[in-house]
């Protein structure tokens, strides 16, 4: 989506994609598999929905998954066990946090990041 989707909720976010793919509630509930009333929840951000909802949701609407993840609050199992294993990890995001980092910063180490190559797993 080419949206400016800088400072929207996740709601926001996900009710903008729905009507650019010109579906109603309905139409999308039935995609899915869930309610229309579920989802509405959703976009009204009374609910955050579950991980594999936001990966759904992500395919259907064309949405980066990440970004979804993030706007929900949500790191992914993967991300929760990686913390507990190297509490450096979660160091860095509160210093981040604490820093009040700007996009830009974290844009960088998101590029970083990206050039990592994983290390077997343990």
């Amino acid at each position: 989506m080419a949206h400016n989707t800088a400072n929207k909720s996740l709601g926001e976010v996900l009710h903008d994609a729905r009507v650019a793919h010109d579906w109603s509630l309905r139409d999308l509930a039935k995609k899915l598999g869930k309610t229309p009333s579920y989802l509405s929840d959703i976009e009204n951000d009374r609910r955050i929905p579950a991980e594999d909802t936001l990966d759904d949701l992500a395919r259907l609407l064309k949405l980066d998954f990440d970004d979804l993840m993030a706007r929900a609050g949500r790191f992914g199992d993967d991300a929760v066990r990686y913390m507990m294993r190297t509490p450096a990890a979660g160091v860095l995001l509160r210093k981040l946090a604490d820093k009040n980092a700007s996009p830009e910063v974290v844009d960088r180490f998101i590029k970083d990041a990206d050039r990592i190559t994983p290390t077997k797993k343990e």
